[in-house]
């Protein structure tokens, strides 16, 4: 007999009051940095950017373009698998000031990829805003230049996170926790 997972609400890790305190000082230092930009796109990585791109950018005082990035990665267990992009961006960057924007970066496989193709496009300037880092299972260097906060080595959701699709719409980051039947 298959063991089935069921599901507890997830523990409040990060709560919303946090996030919310978090992103204004984050838009701050954006707005800061690119007070002079003549031309700044910001990019999200779909879908668990979103939450976090939308409150972010609401409190931005710059003016700035939006575009959206989704990639899927194929692998085998034993190694970083090839990255596919399913939704490249719309807008054109080249000469632009590019804001990436993710949720969590992890192992850095998939981020070093994308920001290797925004600067061969020809992007003026590429930073990564990421809401949160989880350092522990960093594998290859990436430079997050805007971090929301840094997290242990445990599974996330909330805020955009998901879980099987499930939970992207708490309004909090939540330790994920699985339980076997």
């Amino acid at each position: 007999m298959r063991t089935k997972k069921r599901t507890t609400q997830p523990s409040v890790l990060i709560p919303e009051a946090d996030i919310e305190r978090r992103i204004g000082e984050l838009a701050a230092e954006i707005d800061r940095d690119y007070a002079e930009s003549d031309r700044l796109i910001a990019i999200g990585i779909l879908k668990g950017s979103v939450f976090f791109m939308t409150d972010l950018l609401k409190q931005l005082k710059v003016p700035v373009s939006v575009d959206f990035f989704q990639t899927s990665s194929y692998r085998d267990s034993t190694e970083a698998g090839e990255i596919r992009i399913r939704k490249d961006v719309d807008l054109s960057i080249r000469d632009a000031d590019v804001l990436l924007i993710e949720d969590i970066v992890d192992t850095g496989y998939t981020l070093r990829t994308i920001l290797s193709l925004l600067h061969f496009r020809g992007a003026k300037s590429v930073k990564l805003c990421a809401l949160l880092d989880k350092a522990a299972r960093r594998e290859v260097e990436v430079t997050i230049d805007y971090r929301g906060f840094q997290i242990d080595d445990i599974f996330v959701v909330g805020y955009g996170l998901d879980y099987a699709e499930l939970y992207r719409n708490l309004p909090y980051i939540g330790v994920f926790h699985a339980v076997e039947d």
